[in-house]
């Protein structure tokens, strides 16, 4: 299957179909992995998405029983809370993965979830490139996406 993402300096596309091993696609297999090894259960679905100097690596589904029994009983913001500190711990793994990828530093991570739907998005600020514009816009934004299976989640 051949890479279907093109450059544009305008706006982020998006690559529903993007090949295996494509840089973005790589980005959300390696976060999907982290995530299921330190949290024991990971996304259903990722996507990354690259536009000048910000990624965003986009998780959907994942929540474990515990977290779905609070969330059913009112009690969303104790997910939050625990999701939010394991973001924090985890941000330097996340950084290193973006790093390695697409050779640029990480200056800023932030992280952020919705409950309903199960949504988490991990937004990473990177450094300017170099010999580009001011404002961050590098000369090619693509996005990919990497699908991950349900059934493949440690319970």
């Amino acid at each position: 299957m051949s890479d279907p993402a093109s450059s544009s300096t305008d706006s982020p596309r998006s690559a529903p179909g993007a090949a295996p091993g494509s840089t973005l696609a790589v980005i959300s297999r390696r976060i999907v992995g982290l995530v299921k090894e330190y949290y024991g259960k990971g996304p259903t679905n990722a996507r990354t998405y690259h536009f000048g100097d910000l990624v965003v690596v986009l998780l959907k589904g994942g929540y474990t029983p515990v977290e779905r029994t609070l969330i059913g009983e009112g009690k969303p913001e104790s997910v939050i809370e625990q999701r939010a500190a394991f973001q924090e711990v985890m941000g330097p793994r996340f950084e290193r993965v973006i790093e390695e990828e697409l050779h640029r530093r990480v200056v800023a991570f932030m992280s952020t979830m919705h409950y309903d739907p199960d949504l988490n998005a991990e937004l990473f600020v990177l450094a300017p490139q170099e010999g580009g514009d001011s404002d961050g816009d590098a000369p090619s934004e693509t996005t990919s996406e990497r699908r991950t299976e349900e059934s493949s989640g440690v319970s």
